[in-house]
């Protein structure tokens, strides 16, 4: 089970793959609070390993898998493709006229070390790459606040998970008292708390030493 430092997921066989594989990774750099350079290489390593993965001869309609994992506290961010071809891929050094091949240069370049491991289970490789990215923090802060001063967007937490907050309205109780009723994107039961209970959100530090709710990150499906 994927854990708060880590998301998998599966992309099918077409170029949309790159680009969607792009934006999942730029919501949880986003979520963990990435610098721009990081964000940047990161971007950049994953279109192409995606990229090479999806070029792979395969059998049969076999979907790419993508595993982006922040390892430690700052140190390492892990992206790591996986398909059902055979083979290792290797660097190649074209020349200046070729219009093609320098894929796993653009890996190599940015990355502090990546490789190829066989499959645990099932056939084909994962290629993997691992950047160092300085400041990353992939446990963001959490805060309680009153049930009524939740709003839409953000992630609240309820039966040991995070759900991102789709509405919130509030109702009156027979006695006088208010009641808020948060309605959650993924589905779920929605949750009825009293005004005043607390709830705990993640949350960002701002200047002043203040700390703020935030947003959660949508990852596409």
């Amino acid at each position: 089970m994927a854990t708060p430092n880590e998301v998998t997921f599966r992309l099918s066989r077409c170029h949309s793959s790159v680009p969607r594989a792009r934006a999942v990774l730029r919501a949880k750099l986003g979520e963990w609070r990435a610098g721009q350079a990081a964000a940047a290489d990161g971007e950049l390593v994953l279109s192409e390993l995606v990229t090479n993965a999806l070029r792979v001869p395969v059998p049969g309609d076999r979907l790419v898998g993508v595993r982006i994992e922040c390892r430690g506290r700052g140190e390492l961010l892990r992206l790591e493709v996986s398909d059902a071809g055979a083979g290792r891929p290797e660097v190649r050094r074209p020349g200046g006229l070729d219009k093609g091949g320098r894929g796993l240069l653009l890996v190599e370049t940015p990355a502090h070390r990546w490789g190829v491991d066989e499959r645990r289970a099932g056939i084909g490789k994962t290629v993997w790459a691992e950047l160092l990215a300085p400041g990353i923090d992939p446990a963001p802060a959490e805060v309680e606040i009153a049930a009524v001063t939740v709003r839409p967007g953000q992630c609240v937490r309820a039966w040991g998970a995070w759900h991102t907050v789709r509405a919130v309205r509030s109702e009156r109780y027979a006695s006088g008292g208010l009641a808020v009723i948060i309605v959650l994107r993924d589905g779920g039961p929605s949750l009825r708390l009293d005004a005043a209970e607390p709830l705990t959100v993640r949350a960002t530090a701002v200047a002043g030493g203040r700390v703020q709710p935030i947003a959660g990150s949508v990852i596409p499906s």
